[in-house]
């Protein structure tokens, strides 16, 4: 097992975005974590990410508990992460936003293996930017990828990605499969947020569902996406009833 979540809670005062949530990750596994807008999934990514601090539960990553750690703590013990609402460094070229990712997180690198492990990275994820293009001058897409990039660069165990496929046009999402796919084949395990369901379909092994920060469904896509409770959430309790 990489990652072992049991019963993570996080509480905004009155409100519980997560409520008591476990899961389980193994090596090479692509895990979905779907459900409605709203209903807890991307608190879950800051929580196991470490920019937000659960109020109980326990998180182990590769049998170390990490639930009091910070980012940066995290990132050096195996876990990198995209983020729903991209984030590049605006002051920097493409080049040194993928290379930050290799001198602080888990594989750290440095001099000309940074500048080379960082220029494959772009080349592999098809950014046509030059290294030395100002990170603003790039399309929304381009800064996904070279996003995508600054995490892999360390080499991470557990890879979170927010959303990552969302805005994709179906050429790019066939392309973005295909290259989550082959992610996996290298042997990392995969959390997934996303709301295609096309994706969700073709690449995850297995599925938690959530709505209202609990845990309401747990399986393989076919499974969980038939299931009366699952249906209800994303369409309304008419359907579910169906």
């Amino acid at each position: 097992m990489v990652l072992n979540v049991d019963g993570m809670t996080k509480s905004f005062g009155g409100i519980r975005a997560v409520d008591a949530l476990s899961f389980e990750l193994v090596p090479g596994e692509i895990l979905g974590l779907i459900g409605p807008n709203g209903s807890g999934k991307t608190t879950v990514i800051n929580v196991l990410s470490g920019a937000l601090k659960a109020n109980a539960g326990r998180i182990q990553l590769l049998n170390r508990d990490i639930g009091q750690l910070s980012t940066h703590e995290i990132a050096r013990c195996g876990l990198a992460r995209t983020f729903q609402i991209v984030r590049i460094l605006p002051a920097m070229t493409v080049l040194e936003n993928v290379a930050v990712g290799g001198v602080f997180g888990h594989g750290r690198y440095w001099g000309a293996a940074l500048d080379r492990r960082a220029k494959d990275l772009l080349q592999r994820l098809g950014v046509r930017h030059g290294a030395d293009t100002p990170a603003t001058a790039l399309t929304y897409i381009d800064q996904k990828r070279v996003e995508l990039a600054r995490a892999l660069i360390s080499d991470p165990k557990v890879l979170l990605l927010d959303e990552w496929l969302a805005g994709l046009n179906p050429v790019e999402l066939g392309i973005g499969i295909s290259l989550i796919r082959d992610l996996r084949a290298e042997g990392r395990a995969i959390i997934i947020v996303e709301h295609v369901m096309d994706a969700i379909r073709s690449l995850c092994d297995r599925c938690v569902v959530m709505n209202g920060g609990q845990k309401i469904a747990e399986g393989t896509p076919g499974t969980v996406l038939a299931d009366r409770a699952v249906i209800s959430a994303y369409l309304g309790d008419e359907y579910g009833d169906a």
